[in-house]
């Protein structure tokens, strides 16, 4: 999910103005185990079928466990409402960092090793590593050819998580290029950054406005909640202008400095960060009476819902961005061990959580327990054993480095 820590990164361990901001990135990783651990006990989660029958919803639900847990229904619809959004932002902050002192190949090289090979083995090996329970729970025979012939015969390569990397990976090398032909491009995103702090209620709505018009034009002209596929790269349609958008605030806010600015955790957004813990509120009251109207039995025109829609998702997008960054600029002002080592591993839990989410409910499911215990057990234990494996696989050096 990120790169590996950065000099001014480095700061955020030991427990200085970044803190906040390495806080805040551990923490959406911790939301991710949380939103695939959530998706087994779905209380819409659809009934497992067989493993190529179409529409292929493995990929999004793994597991089914007959136990389910209806709050995790409203809970993943805000959680998937702004944290990937806000992983692309987080990801930006160190961009600039990264070009200035590299410059625009050694910048590209080094994104490569740290999102690039990472991409490849968790395609190739981690993601079907993951998604073997799901053969077995949809009748497939317990044999490791089998589900390679059957894998092999989907009409795309299912990367799992592992998307994120390469779009990032192709952000940077849209802003990289950019860079190499206007290096003054960093300049003007500084001034956009330092103007955030001064007034980050026109910044915010800002990025609310060219956040929405990046997004309706695709979420009007694709299936609701498609995603595009070509072998493993796969990406939700309608985002990818909107992840780009966030991507591209990220890289302003860190251009003027990470842990001033906006990110200053003594700035007017830290100082009101209670008031953006209620911003939020109705424009997730829209967004679930969008899905409320969009399926009840007398919908209204898709195109209101299109529109209504999409403004009340970037919105929502935003101001819980806002919030969740307020709340860890006036709280999160140092960084004890434990906080310091889940920073320093919140990539590698990112890359291997999703092979132990999946295992771990697929092995709960005879068990006669409550849906919240079992997705309880599966939380805390996927966090743990991604955790352990990570701090053990950095201790090798080339994994290490780029973890």
């Amino acid at each position: 999910m990120h790169a590996p820590l950065s000099a001014s990164e480095k700061t955020a361990v030991s427990g200085g103005r970044n803190a906040p901001v390495g806080a805040l990135r551990a923490f959406v990783t911790l939301l991710v185990i949380f939103h695939h651990t959530a998706m087994t006990y779905h209380p819409y989660a659809p009934a497992p079928k067989a493993f190529d029958a179409q529409p292929i919803l493995w990929t999004a639900f793994p597991i089914v466990d007959p136990q389910r847990v209806g709050a995790f229904g409203i809970l993943t619809l805000v959680n998937d409402m702004f944290f990937m959004s806000l992983m692309f932002f987080i990801s930006g902050l160190f961009v600039a960092d990264g070009l200035r002192a590299k410059g625009a190949g050694g910048f590209l090289k080094s994104r490569a090793l740290r999102l690039g090979v990472p991409f490849v083995v968790a395609a190739a090996l981690l993601a079907p590593l993951a998604y073997y329970p799901a053969w077995l729970q949809s009748g497939g025979a317990p044999s490791v050819a089998a589900f390679a012939e059957a894998w092999t015969r989907l009409p795309f390569w299912p990367a799992g998580p592992a998307w994120f990397l390469w779009v990032l990976l192709a952000f940077g090398a849209i802003v990289a290029g950019a860079y190499a032909v206007a290096p003054g491009l960093l300049d003007r995103l500084a001034r956009l950054g330092e103007g955030a702090e001064r007034k980050p209620a026109r910044f915010f709505w800002g990025l609310v406005l060219v956040s929405t018009l990046a997004y309706l034009p695709l979420s009007m002209t694709t299936p609701f909640g498609h995603w595009t596929m070509i072998g493993p790269f796969t990406v939700q349609t309608a985002r990818i202008g909107h992840y780009l958008v966030y991507f591209l605030a990220g890289i302003a806010v860190g251009a003027a400095g990470v842990g001033s600015g906006l990110t200053d955790p003594d700035g007017k957004l830290a100082r009101r960060w209670w008031a953006w813990q209620l911003a939020p509120i109705l424009p997730i009251v829209g967004g679930v009476a969008t899905l409320i109207l969009a399926f009840s039995p007398n919908p209204p025109p898709r195109p209101f819902l299109d529109v209504f829609g999409g403004v009340m998702f970037t919105l929502a997008c935003t101001t819980l961005s806002f919030a969740a960054l307020a709340t860890f600029l006036r709280f999160a002002r140092r960084t004890g061990p434990v906080g310091a080592s889940l920073q320093a591993n919140a990539y590698g839990m990112y890359l291997l959580h999703y092979v132990f989410t999946s295992w771990l409910a697929w092995s709960l499911l005879p068990q006669d327990w409550s849906g919240l215990a079992k997705a309880t057990a599966v939380f805390v234990g996927a966090t743990a054993l991604s955790w352990l494996s990570t701090m053990a696989l950095r201790r090798m050096p080339l994994l290490g480095r780029i973890l």
